[in-house]
Formats: structure tokens, C-alpha cells, sequence
């Protein structure tokens, strides 16, 4: 079974950059990409670097596809499935987000 957390208001968070929230007890890294206004979570860890440190890497695109660059060895990551760009047996945990009334919440599965 999964929940939707609230977690921030649309303006706690950095046009085009990351924040770092705890929600349900995991680092998420959150994203709001202005020129495609979508926001994105995904798992703060760094699974190359070992770090908790995604929240502080660049977005932009490749190819159309949003993605996340790693601040530690600059692997790319897609915001929307987690897939490493450089390395196909690497990914990285995403979450479903929604905006309602201004408020972001993000669905976390129960443990």
C-alpha cells in the first residue's frame, strides 16, 4: 500500500535546481523544471558517488528527456524512470508527484 505525504509548497522549492526534503524517513531529492513545469522527485542517493548529494546536481535534458547530472562524477540520470544515462544496470528511485492548490505531495509506498 502506498500514500500521498505532503511535503512543501510549489515555492519552498528552487526553479530548475534541487532541494533535499525527508519524507517518510528517506532522503528525496526534489526538482520543478519551469520550462516544461513539471516537478520531480527522486532518491537523494548517489548510488556511484555513495553519497546523499542528488538534490544538488543539475537538470536540464538529453535528447527531450529530463535528467538529472549527478554533482559527484556526473552521471545522468532520467527524472522521470531513474535510468542512468552512462550505465544500464543503474538506476535510481522515483516518485510520483502531485501539485494541488500549490502544495507538493509525493507518494511513498508503506514499509
Amino acid at each position: 500500500m502506498s500514500t500521498w505525504i505532503d511535503v512543501c509548497t510549489l515555492d519552498d522549492l528552487q526553479p530548475d535546481s534541487g532541494v533535499c526534503a525527508q519524507v517518510a524517513g528517506k532522503q528525496i531529492a526534489l526538482f520543478y523544471l519551469t520550462k516544461i513545469r513539471e516537478v520531480y522527485a527522486v532518491a537523494n542517493f548517489d548510488p556511484i558517488g555513495k553519497a546523499n548529494v542528488l538534490s544538488r546536481g543539475m537538470v536540464g535534458d538529453l535528447g527531450g528527456e529530463p535528467m538529472l547530472a549527478s554533482p559527484l562524477y556526473k552521471q545522468h540520470y532520467s527524472l522521470k524512470t531513474g535510468a542512468c544515462f552512462e550505465y544500464d544496470h543503474v538506476k535510481i528511485a522515483t516518485y510520483p508527484v502531485r501539485v494541488n492548490n500549490n502544495r507538493i505531495a509525493v507518494k511513498m509506498a508503506a514499509e
